[in-house]
């Protein structure tokens, strides 16, 4: 445990060690400062003109929030008839039928929404075309609009009055040419070098030691890994995601699947400290969603470790730890150590079986994916961290007796309002979802067992309907595997969930920055609340638990904490 201990820490590290100059990358080309990649200019330039829009102008939140709406929204249509219609194109030599018209749509909005929420089965479920022209190129689209709307928030925490918070077209288009897209290409070089299979040719036949013959799928998998984990995002080419050696062939790929999936949202925090020329606020941000992130590894590491008591009693030697639905070739350890990063960044990609884990590695999962600002989304984490300033900021300086400022800019009524609202709306939609299901389910005819959703019942098939909710709305699109959620209900649920999820938070956020950049600044003073000392810190964490947590607790007690005593 000491040895894995080191390697956790050298991981995370290496990550911020590329993190901090990434941040300030990033700062460059949203400033418009010089960069390398500035010899791709001309044609942007080109873009821009041939589709009638003006990159210099400025738009304000409600201009910023109508264009990207609609560069999300335009993709809906293409997307479902192409799913739709799938077994019937080209590019599908496994000849994988269309999808059905519930699945297609629930997969649009999951891909769009940067969820990647996977109904259907990876390899079997989607062909070539689909892979590529739906879920690959969505998940730059996504991501790409998550980093803008990023941006544009802390665009918006400027000084400056009466500004707008920028062009969304202009950021959209330098988020996927000078971010995404280069840095996809070097580590899907890396992938393909490391052993993930890039072709176009269909699933080869292979003849086992056993003399069986067994048809082995693969694909261009190296273009899809990259974003899929940059962007937040989290859809695998295949069923089983990171668990399957052509998405992940060694422990080297597990390292680099590790850095990229929280290089970017880190590097987020340290971009936010160089564009506002705050760097020690970025560095407050930085402690806290590290302390968020530990709070969520220890415990899940822990449990795992521990092995599971039930499994003990059966004579069976636990000292691997709960090695059930674990990647064997990645341990218990490593496999807990990505679970906790891939719940605190919503990328929701896995190398073991969620639903396997210990009930009370499960609580800790439910809390990552709920408060998603430990780190969280590209973009987005730091939205979700915006709400809970505000509402720290809000009561600390009430409670000494100041007028509540962010940045030099009054919070009034209505930006509390709209915090307070994103927040309780992010808990909310889950739990009502959830209680739906269970209804149902406990009052369909045969008391649920017709409807053949639940492999396993009782405080872990609640925990199991709860999770699919959580995940959805969190945008991270991980799920108990014990759930059949390929039916039109799930299907459609989870889709309201995914769009309450991706864009409440969104909305709530350039309109809070909209309003406050209305206001006049006002300097800071002696008696200003300092956002960027370690005390805030520890009391904007406090938030977070108080908000987050406890709003929570009556939920776990009913699920995985019932199931904990119960192994006992």
């Amino acid at each position: 445990m000491i040895v894995d201990s080191f390697g956790f820490i050298v991981l995370f590290l290496v990550t911020l060690l590329l993190a901090v100059p990434l941040g300030g990358y990033m700062k460059r080309v949203y400033k418009h400062d010089k960069s390398f990649l500035d010899i791709i200019s001309p044609v942007e330039t080109w873009l821009f003109k041939i589709c009638g829009i003006d990159q210099e102008k400025s738009m304000d939140w409600k201009q910023y929030l109508l264009a990207l709406l609609c560069v999300q929204l335009v993709w809906i249509l293409p997307a479902f008839i192409l799913l739709i219609l799938q077994g019937s194109l080209f590019l599908n030599p496994a000849h994988i039928t269309g999808m059905e018209w519930s699945l297609a749509l629930n997969s649009t909005i999951s891909f769009i929404t940067s969820t990647n929420l996977q109904h259907y089965a990876g390899e079997s479920g989607a062909s070539y075309l689909s892979q590529i022209g739906v879920f690959t190129f969505l998940q730059f689209v996504s991501a790409a609009t998550s980093l803008a709307a990023g941006v544009a928030i802390v665009r918006g925490l400027t000084a400056d009055p009466g500004t707008g918070l920028g062009n969304f077209f202009n950021d959209f288009l330098r988020s996927c040419t000078r971010i995404l897209l280069p840095l996809s290409v070097i580590v899907a070089i890396i992938f393909m070098i490391g052993g993930v299979p890039m072709t176009f040719k269909g699933p080869d036949k292979v003849v086992t030691l056993q003399g069986d013959t067994v048809n082995v799928a693969r694909g261009p998998v190296a273009s899809m890994i990259p974003i899929k984990e940059m962007g937040s995002n989290g859809g695998g080419f295949f069923g089983a995601n990171d668990a399957h050696p052509f998405e992940n062939p060694s422990f080297k790929t597990y390292v680099v699947h590790y850095i990229i999936v929280l290089l970017l949202p880190m590097a987020f925090v340290f971009f936010i400290g160089y564009y506002l020329n705050r760097k020690k606020f970025a560095w407050m941000l930085f402690g806290v969603m590290t302390a968020g992130l530990l709070l969520l590894a220890v415990p899940i590491i822990k449990q795992e470790a521990g092995g599971n008591p039930k499994t003990e009693r059966l004579g069976i030697n636990q000292s691997a730890g709960n090695m059930e639905g674990k990647e064997v070739r990645f341990g218990s350890n490593y496999s807990a150590f990505y679970a906790a990063e891939n719940v605190a960044v919503p990328a929701g990609t896995v190398v073991s079986v969620h639903d396997s884990y210990m009930p009370l590695s499960s609580v800790a999962m439910l809390v990552g994916m709920q408060i998603d600002a430990f780190f969280g989304g590209l973009g987005t984490g730091f939205i979700n961290m915006l709400m809970y300033l505000i509402i720290a900021v809000f009561i600390g300086t009430l409670m000494i007796g100041r007028s509540p400022e962010f940045f030099g800019k009054k919070i009034s009524t209505k930006e509390m309002q709209v915090a307070i609202i994103v927040s309780v709306l992010q808990i909310f939609v889950p739990i009502v979802l959830a209680a739906i299901a269970c209804y149902i389910y406990m009052n369909k005819a045969g008391g649920g067992d017709s409807l053949g959703w639940l492999s396993n019942k009782g405080p872990h098939g609640f925990t199991t309907m709860l999770y699919e909710y959580v995940s959805s709305v969190a945008g991270n699109g991980s799920n108990f595997g014990g759930l059949g959620n390929n039916t039109i209900f799930w299907n459609l649920t989870t889709a309201f969930a995914m769009l309450s999820g991706r864009y409440v938070p969104i909305i709530g956020g350039l309109m809070i920055v909209g309003l406050m950049k209305e206001k006049k600044y006002i300097p800071a003073s002696l008696g200003t609340l300092q956002t960027d000392s370690a005390t805030f810190g520890v009391f904007l964490f406090a938030v977070i638990m108080i908000l987050s947590v406890l709003s929570l607790f009556v939920i776990f007690m009913a699920g995985p904490i019932t199931e904990h005593f119960s192994l006992h």
